[in-house]
């Protein structure tokens, strides 16, 4: 059973519109949408936005759920200047960008006392999410890419261009790498799948809501080709 991840209603809207048989269980301020999407079973779930609200969402669909894979959609602000808007990002990798212990002589991103602080993708997901992206019928570019996170919205170029060079990041969201952490932890596959809604720059703050609703509808498409295909 795979569990579906949005932090906004605009992002999993739809799935819950398309499931049959559902049912909603509420834990921790979140409705668990159960049931059936292209005859497969599903779990989705609004989050909310922020690290520490993915991260319970996807421990309560670990736990009380066990489903065998999480994958998070939604939208992200691209910092790739080959990456525009629409086009979508499937995670390689996933890390928090906001964890900072540099004073205490570790580099930024690194999670003290932890193996990794940068959880790779699930390789068998990332290979069904390319391979359903003709079978969506979406006319977008698709680029492998490393989401990185933080409690931050990105819109200056200052900003971004520190994440570039620092971390290597090709889209900065809010969630993923959270969700990334705990899947990490618990030993779950995950894939963080993300469509682009703006440039994470000086403009950012225009271009979301204006290609916000088009990334997400293009991110559910795929999403939707993924379950029939799972």
């Amino acid at each position: 059973m795979l569990g579906i991840i949005g932090a906004m209603e605009v992002e999993v809207e739809s799935l819950k519109e398309m499931m049959e048989n559902q049912e909603i269980l509420k834990r921790a301020g979140m409705e668990f949408y159960k049931g059936e999407i292209c005859g497969k079973e599903v779990v989705v779930v609004r989050s909310g936005i922020g690290k520490v609200n993915a991260a319970i969402c996807t421990q309560v669909l670990i736990d009380v759920f066990q489903v065998d894979a999480v994958i998070n959609t939604g939208v992200a602000g691209s910092l790739n200047p080959e990456i525009h808007i629409c086009d979508i990002v499937v995670s390689t990798e996933a890390m928090e960008h906001d964890m900072d212990v540099s004073p205490l002589g570790y580099e930024k991103g690194v999670i003290p006392d932890m193996k990794t602080s940068s959880y790779p993708a699930d390789p068998n997901l990332r290979i069904l999410a390319k391979s359903s992206i003709k079978a969506a019928g979406l006319d977008v570019a698709v680029f492998d890419g490393k989401v990185v996170s933080g409690d931050q919205f990105i819109a200056t170029p200052e900003k971004k261009d520190m994440l570039c060079k620092l971390f290597g990041g090709d889209c900065a969201e809010m969630e993923g790498g959270s969700i990334a952490h705990t899947a990490y932890l618990n030993q779950v596959p995950y894939l963080v799948i993300r469509a682009i809604s703006d440039q994470a720059d000086g403009k950012a703050e225009m271009d979301y809501p204006t290609f916000e609703k088009k990334a997400a509808e293009n991110s559910v498409k795929l999403l939707v080709e993924m379950i029939r295909a799972y």
